[in-house]
């Protein structure tokens, strides 16, 4: 790679000496480079369409859209060396046809691109010329983001180099910028402008050149010490780029080229037929420090403010979001949004708090619910414990307790075989099914009193007190009213009033029991394993009530089934009931 750029070099020296004129140095022939292969800066590949689409571009500068288009103008290599000689700067800006290949590339081939970033520069530039102002550099290194990232805070090249600056992240990470999943301050302007101001300084601090420190901030102190060590130069001779430029890595020997022509293209774009991008208003921002975690989109709904706007101002935070509940970030808003923003911090915050509120404590669910031909049940973890066997492997262990491979190597800290003697913890789930509460069974009271008392009254039997049925009497009171009634009769025609009152005791009384026995019936759902002895012990009934409730025969029940479970006591009254009458007879 080094013997193409030699070889010329080699033969200008040998001519030189020929011809009997004094040698020449290699220091003279920056002003008379030849042409060579030139590897272009990434900035030249923009798309200056896409960028025409940017927020800031659209809504605060006018841009020509045809700039392309137009008639280029024809400009001697003098007229440049004199507009490049007459910018005010201590850097040094010489001319040679490298550099003029690539003031043609901005001037005729990209004057849409160098447009935008005209209308870019509106905005982005003070920010630079501060931060450099600060450390006391010169003020054409603002230039340099025109050839790193075409004065676009998000523009990421292919080796990961990111923002205005084009950080490398361990180079930002060295100048303090943090880089996060949530925040990457490459992007931010200020932060991303402080860090190349200092390392700049460091870089000519170590040169005392700024050809060198410029070259160096592309490929590194490490690629320039090599070149200066390659070019074997005297200890007394200039060490500056054009010194050492056929020993640099091929992008850097077009680097310091490029810069010039930026310098160049920035200040004299009206002498070659490009259009000077025009702000439609002006953009006034201030900044304000956020401690609560914010969304951009809660801004932008309470605000009313597009997210747009937001990001080019703030284009340091990667997912739109600043987490200032981790510790203060600084917001850019324009100066007038600033006291809105700072009035209505509650309601921003409290914006759609649960879809951007990130959880701090988070319980596990207990299980997966669902339901089934037994009703509706929840999974619970039972963890159980394996003993490894001879010849046993995870499969077969998975198999035999039905669980996944994956679920016991996840248990047991993620191991790839089992060993024998070796304790496995087993995860394995079982359902529990939910209890459906019986439905309370009410009846509408009926004032049955009366008719009784009347009922007896007309029988004569004045001296006899009956008591009063419950208020839940159903049917069965009903029929005990027209029994009464009959036998009322019955008396006033035998003249043997004490019958007919005794029936109609009894019959008062079964219905009180038949009316105590229906309201305190339950209802029980049959689990697995459960049999009819096991649901009469339970409530302490009879299993024959329980048939007989149910209207069944034997045994025969299956899990779900609902059954009717009598009163304790029902069948016994039933049975002594039954006794008595058969006495009677």
């Amino acid at each position: 790679m080094k013997n193409r750029f030699l070889t010329p070099l080699i033969l200008l020296l040998a001519a030189s000496a020929g011809t009997g004129v004094e040698a020449r140095s290699i220091l003279s022939i920056r002003d008379s480079m030849q042409r060579v292969p030139i590897i272009y800066p990434e900035s030249f590949e923009t798309d200056a369409s896409a960028m025409q689409e940017n927020w800031y571009l659209r809504n605060y500068a006018d841009i020509d859209r045809q700039a392309d288009s137009r008639t280029s103008v024809s400009v001697s290599d003098e007229e440049i060396i004199a507009r490049l000689a007459a910018i005010p700067t201590t850097i040094e800006l010489p001319f040679n046809s490298v550099v003029r290949n690539y003031i043609d590339m901005y001037a005729n081939r990209r004057k849409q691109l160098v447009e935008n970033m005209l209308g870019m520069s509106l905005y982005y530039m003070p920010i630079f010329e501060q931060a450099l102002d600060r450390y006391g550099l010169p003020l054409e290194l603002k230039y340099l983001p025109v050839i790193e990232s075409a004065i676009n805070p998000d523009a990421v090249s292919r080796v990961g180099a990111t923002g205005l600056w084009q950080f490398m992240m361990a180079t930002a990470t060295g100048e303090g910028l943090e880089v996060t999943t949530l925040v990457d301050q490459r992007r931010d302007p200020y932060a991303s402008t402080d860090a190349a101001a200092r390392y700049l300084k460091k870089l000519y601090d170590i040169y005392g050149d700024w050809s060198l420190a410029i070259a160096s901030y592309n490929c590194g102190p490490g690629n320039v010490n090599k070149a200066i060590r390659r070019a074997g130069l005297p200890t007394d001779a200039k060490k500056d780029f054009w010194a050492v430029y056929p020993f640099l890595p091929a992008e850097t020997r077009g680097y310091v080229p490029a810069f010039i022509a930026a310098v160049y293209i920035m200040n004299y774009y009206d002498k070659h037929n490009i259009s000077p991008a025009l702000a439609r208003k002006p953009i006034l921002t201030d900044t304000i420090h956020v401690s609560r975690r914010v969304h951009f989109r809660q801004i932008s709904d309470v605000m009313g403010m597009p997210v747009e706007e937001l990001r080019v101002l703030n284009p340091q935070y990667r997912q739109d979001l600043i987490p200032g509940d981790i510790h203060p970030y600084s917001l850019v808003l324009p100066s007038l949004q600033v006291y809105a923003y700072l009035a209505n911090e509650d309601s921003i915050v409290n914006h759609d708090a649960d879809k951007y509120a990130r959880r701090d404590i988070v319980e596990p669910a207990t299980g997966a619910q669902g339901t089934d031909s037994k009703g509706e049940y929840v999974e619970e973890l039972v963890v159980k414990y394996h003993t490894v066997k001879r010849g046993e492997t995870l499969a077969s262990i998975a198999k035999k307790y039905g669980v996944t491979q994956a679920s016991v190597r996840q248990a047991n800290g993620n191991i790839r075989k089992v060993r024998r003697g070796q304790r496995l913890k087993i995860n394995t789930y079982r359902r529990k099914y939910i209890e459906t509460p019986a439905p309370v069974q009410t009846t509408t009271p009926a004032a049955t009193t009366p008719v009784l008392t009347d009922s007896l009254a007309a029988a004569g039997a004045d001296s006899i007190t009956v008591t009063p049925p419950d208020t839940t009497v159903t049917e069965n009171a009903r029929q005990v009213q027209q029994a009464m009634s009959r036998s009322a009769e019955a008396k006033t025609q035998t003249s043997q009033p004490a019958k007919p009152v005794q029936a109609a005791s009894r019959n008062a009384s079964a219905s009180r029991s038949n009316n105590t026995s229906a309201a305190s019936t339950r209802s029980h759902t049959v689990k697995s394993g459960e049999n009819l002895s096991k649901i009469a012990k339970k409530y302490g009934v009879t299993v024959e009530a329980i048939r007989t409730a149910n209207n069944i025969s034997g045994d025969n029940i299956r899990a779900g089934q609902k059954l009717k479970i009598p009163a304790a006591g029902a069948s016994s009254s039933s049975k002594s009931s039954s006794r008595k009458r058969s006495r009677r007879r």
